[in-house]
């Protein structure tokens, strides 16, 4: 198999076929996906824990670390475990073994939701940090075995299209279980209402794992051993010195983290500045989310037919669009394109990255290429949030979005003018780590 990143293009890949179990792959991969959206809705990071939390504490900063510990979960471990999932045959028993600990907690904290009364809210709270703390590590540690085996049971021309039908039918089945999760909320009394999201969420999850385990992986030809952890680290350090391509895509990474950073304040500015009501941050927030139902199948389609890295570059152009709009706006309704441009460059930014990832390197060297546009990205991600809401307490908010719009911008000029598209680049650390990996493959 010629797994040269210069045989990677539209053509080649276009000409593929897909075989039955690919096309089994496919299907039961996206219903894991779309099981795990309908438990996340049920116990979402970004709204049910927050008002889970805030019934054992006032302080706005543990409130706000939610999301952040969730993301830096997932993001740090990546390039920790990447040496143990190069040496793997078979990546889906690491993954089903490791994504029951990104599972798991959900079934705990509906055990600390029934017991908040008993437990008292200092413990419950400790309690449920460690957990989320345990959650985000465990989506972590699977991460790169799970990215690392969608690659090799995935045509190469599918995988855009593959991970964004995945993230619209997540984010549809999340939308109608959050719907179904305010209406308990509403209606039960606690502690019954928490402890029943969580058994939804943990009742989700299990489903998820099932479909999850039905994938069909064969064995492939990687090292039998793992490197020697010297040999390991050298091997990485000899990706950054030498593929200047990827590097530049690390610190786009970078920079558009902190593109997006103001987008976290739009419904506080909209409602707190503008007088937006509660009617139409309902309404707003179910555009936000039909947008990228829409745009994750479309922009991964068009990723795999065209460029994963142009999509991209247009997205970061939406990003910029979209603080612009926010910084500008003088009432309430500019606030639908900036949420539409937002969730069309969120889209991009994650599920398009996830595709563009899998095209650097080779496929012997991809864990490692995982780990490190992830984990080298995970403090960018903590740090954005707390610089956009200092610049907010500082200044105010229309000043987040202006620096939004400015990084932003600093982020196309590096997509632009520093990034070349993997599929069309081969780099001189291919050579070089292949010659560093050769006596530990299968002769």
């Amino acid at each position: 198999m010629n797994l040269n990143p210069a045989t990677f293009t539209n053509k080649n890949m276009g000409q593929a076929p897909i075989t039955p179990v690919q096309k089994y792959n496919i299907k039961v991969n996206i219903l894991d996906g779309a099981f795990f959206g309908l438990a996340m809705g049920f116990a979402s990071f970004v709204t049910i824990l927050p008002l889970f939390v805030r019934q054992m504490t006032d302080s706005a900063i543990v409130i706000g670390l939610i999301p952040a510990i969730h993301n830096m979960g997932w993001m740090l471990p990546q390039l920790l475990t990447s040496r143990h999932v190069s040496s793997l045959r078979r990546f889906k028993p690491w993954v089903l073994l490791m994504t029951i600990q990104e599972r798991a907690p959900f079934l705990a904290l509906a055990l600390v939701a029934w017991f908040l009364p008993a437990l008292g809210n200092r413990a419950a709270l400790i309690i449920t940090l460690v957990l989320l703390i345990w959650q985000g590590l465990g989506g972590g540690v699977t991460a790169t075995g799970w990215q690392t085996m969608i690659s090799k049971i995935m045509p190469g021309h599918m995988r855009g299209t593959f991970y964004g039908i995945q993230s619209s039918a997540a984010n549809l089945l999340s939308s109608l279980s959050a719907i179904m999760a305010g209406i308990i909320l509403a209606n039960l009394p606690g502690p019954g209402d928490f402890t029943l999201l969580f058994l939804l969420a943990s009742g989700g999850m299990l489903i998820s794992w099932l479909f999850l385990a039905k994938t069909v992986e064969d064995e492939s030809p990687v090292p039998a051993e793992m490197l020697p952890p010297k040999d390991y680290w050298h091997s990485v350090a000899g990706i950054l010195k030498s593929d200047r391509n990827f590097v530049w895509f690390l610190v786009a990474r970078v920079l558009s983290q902190f593109a997006m950073m103001g987008m976290a304040f739009y419904t506080v500015y909209s409602v707190d500045t503008l007088g937006m009501g509660e009617v139409t941050v309902g309404i707003l927030t179910a555009v936000y989310l039909a947008t990228q139902i829409v745009m994750n199948p479309l922009m991964g389609w068009l990723g795999d037919h065209w460029s994963h890295l142009r999509v991209i570059q247009i997205a970061v152009l939406a990003a910029i669009l979209s603080a612009l709009i926010a910084w500008l706006a003088p009432s309430p309704g500019w606030f639908f394109p900036a949420f539409i441009l937002a969730g069309t460059a969120n889209v991009a930014f994650w599920t398009i990255n996830l595709a563009l990832i899998l095209e650097f390197g080779r496929e012997v060297q991809r864990p490692v290429y995982i780990g490190l546009a992830n984990t080298l990205i995970a403090p960018a991600a903590i740090l954005a949030p707390i610089l956009g809401g200092w610049l907010a307490d500082t200044f105010n908010y229309p000043t987040t979005f202006l620096a939004t719009m400015l990084l932003g911008i600093l982020t196309a000029v590096v997509y632009y003018w520093f990034v070349r598209d993997p599929r069309k680049t081969i780099t001189v650390q291919t050579a070089s780590l292949d010659e560093s990996l050769e006596p530990t493959l299968p002769q």
